[in-house]
């Protein structure tokens, strides 16, 4: 993680950039970001294959599910991020960002030179329109942060300004990430409403064509005002991309060994080693790189949603966590080769460390004693089964903490104090199909404690609308986490969300201590007390067992056509946003 600035100055006057502390690491006059190769050429084409469909072109609301290449590819922001940094942005559509040292206020100057592809200027009327339409009608992440906005200005022909409601280090940075859309391509037509008309973007691509469900395909726009900005040099360099769907997840690889894909994300590690024993392979057609990262490890599991009886109980989520056989499960599913999630943020230095809270820490935490999980303060860690199927000690443990829950076994079946079953459903979208191979092993460790676990798989557009309204006892779900975690940890544990549709709190936490750390370490005013913050959040969110954490990979694999490239230089989040397809290119042999 990049050195922290202390004391935080504030900008005199307009700047290029701006960074979540101190100042950006990129100069004024920086002629292109460092992971890139800015002498990449032009031309070629990408085709990936993803799972389920699309039955919607605007990203930003709620109903209908949208290609990922259009929020990508076709919308552009205010500001770039740079991913060689933990949290630093770059004039895109503005020239300029100006703030005060508390960051109460922000202003933004566009470029003059802005243009939608349609080839309309972008103006502050336009970022004012996006703004307010969002926060009304969009996702509820973009109300979050535009609820702290008390006013917004034009205090210029090409600049606007928003004031805060309190000071904020991140929220400059968040309004510089929204989106900026065309006020009069949707003018007439309701923004909430899902529909498949052609967007009107200012990024360097347009949609070409597409099939609803099956196919998109966005080919780069000549026209693109931005295509010369120190920002962009050395990305965008394929002529087309294009986005194959397939409903059954399997069936990606086998269009991959056939060529109708040529980049394919293998998330199977068995499969890495072993499965690319095919023509193209053999030829050196196709290359398979590993791609080395430093970010977090996110959180991915069986989320446990605490809305729920009896999963309310965290007796309950502990039972159902020593129960999963980790060990087996993963020699079964992946050969073992992947390392098991411990924390939110294991894999850097923001996780939290073994053992009892100590120093700064452990005084963050103790004011809510009361009310923390059990283990937050003592120490929390997950169980190590011994590597078996039958996984007997974990099961045992299981049992007990089911019994201290006053849940009983009759029958074989376990019941609560109504004499009800305990039956759970776990939510699946089509194409799940590793996380599928989970639940089936777990299904049969939770029938040794009594417990119906019944597997439902739907398509994803039934899927976004159950998950929107929590209508779940268990799902599957991943959060990717950065370096610099901010205000998007009121969306992914915020209290609001137990009962606000639509955010991505999906476990249901209600925690006085995750909301008072989440403040503060947006507000925290130096490396320590932030590094300090996220540690004793990552402390409460995993001795909350609202997850059953399986694996995560410290590396990509990415299998792709020999003819695509990428540069040496790896940013510092690796294979994430920002990196695939936007700094490869396409060189002929």
């Amino acid at each position: 993680m990049a050195a922290f600035a202390v004391p935080l100055s504030a900008l005199a006057q307009p700047a290029h950039g701006i960074a979540m502390y101190g100042d950006p690491e990129l100069p004024p006059d920086f002629a292109h970001l460092r992971h890139v190769n800015p002498n990449a050429p032009r031309g070629g084409r990408i085709v990936f294959g993803e799972s389920g469909g699309f039955d919607s072109l605007n990203p930003y609301i709620l109903r209908g599910r949208a290609p990922w290449g259009v929020q990508t590819l076709v919308h552009e922001s205010l500001m770039a991020r740079n991913w060689d940094e933990p949290f630093a942005l770059y004039g895109l559509l503005a020239e300029t960002v100006e703030t005060d040292s508390e960051r109460s206020w922000v202003e933004f100057t566009l470029r003059e030179e802005a243009r939608f592809s349609d080839g309309s200027p972008v103006t502050p009327e336009d970022v004012l329109w996006s703004f307010e339409t969002l926060a009304a009608e969009g996702m509820p992440r973009y109300a979050n942060a535009w609820n702290r906005v008390t006013r917004s200005e034009v205090t210029g022909p090409r600049s606007v300004r928003f004031h805060f409601d309190r000071p904020d280090r991140e929220l400059p940075l968040i309004l510089g990430l929204r989106p900026v859309l065309s006020r009069a391509a949707w003018e007439g037509r309701d923004f909430a409403r899902s529909g498949m008309q052609m967007p009107v973007g200012s990024g360097p691509y347009v949609i070409e064509s597409f099939e609803a469900g099956r196919n998109i395909t966005f080919r780069r726009n000549p026209d693109y005002w931005g295509r010369d900005l120190p920002i962009n040099r050395g990305q965008h360099n394929l002529d087309e991309i294009r986005y194959e769907f397939f409903a059954d997840g399997a069936v990606i690889f086998e269009a991959f060994k056939a060529g109708e894909i040529t980049s394919f994300r293998d998330g199977d590690a068995a499969r890495w080693e072993r499965g690319y024993d095919f023509p193209a392979a053999r030829r050196g057609d196709v290359v398979r790189s590993e791609i080395g990262h430093s970010r977090p490890s996110g959180m991915a599991g069986l989320v446990l949603n605490a809305r729920r009886p009896p999963l309310d109980d965290w007796r309950v989520r502990e039972a159902l966590i020593q129960a999963f056989s980790f060990e087996f499960i993963n020699e079964t599913v992946t050969g073992g080769r992947l390392p098991r999630i411990t924390s939110y943020f294991s894999n850097a230095p923001l996780a939290m460390r073994p053992g009892p809270a100590e120093g700064r820490v452990r005084a963050l935490l103790e004011p809510f004693a009361d009310t923390l999980p059990p283990g937050a303060l003592e120490g929390y860690a997950l169980p190590v089964s011994d590597g078996s199927q039958r996984n007997r000690a974990g099961l045992r443990r299981a049992s007990a903490l089911l019994d201290e829950a006053g849940l009983v076994v009759d029958a074989g079946t376990l019941r609560d104090a109504s004499g009800a079953p305990v039956r759970l459903e776990v939510l699946l979208e089509q194409g799940a199909g590793e996380i599928l191979a989970v639940v089936e092993i777990y299904g049969e460790a939770l029938r040794r404690l009594g417990i119906e676990l019944r597997t439902t798989v739907i398509d994803p557009a039934q899927y976004r609308e159950r998950i929107a309204v929590y209508d779940y006892d268990i799902m599957f779900n991943r959060w990717g986490l950065s370096l610099s975690p901010g205000n998007e940890q009121r969306l992914y544990w915020g209290r609001e969300g137990v009962t606000l549709p639509g955010t991505r709190n999906y476990a249901g936490i209600d925690s006085e201590a995750v909301e008072h750390l989440i403040e503060a370490l947006l507000n925290a005013d130096d490396q320590e007390d932030f590094v300090a913050h996220v540690r004793a959040l990552d402390r409460v969110l995993t001795a909350g067992r609202h997850v059953v954490p399986i694996w995560f990979s410290d590396r990509s694999f990415i299998a792709h056509r020999r003819d695509l490239r990428f540069p040496e230089r790896i940013p510092l989040y690796g294979d994430w946003i920002g990196w695939q397809p936007e700094v490869w290119w396409w060189a002929d042999d």
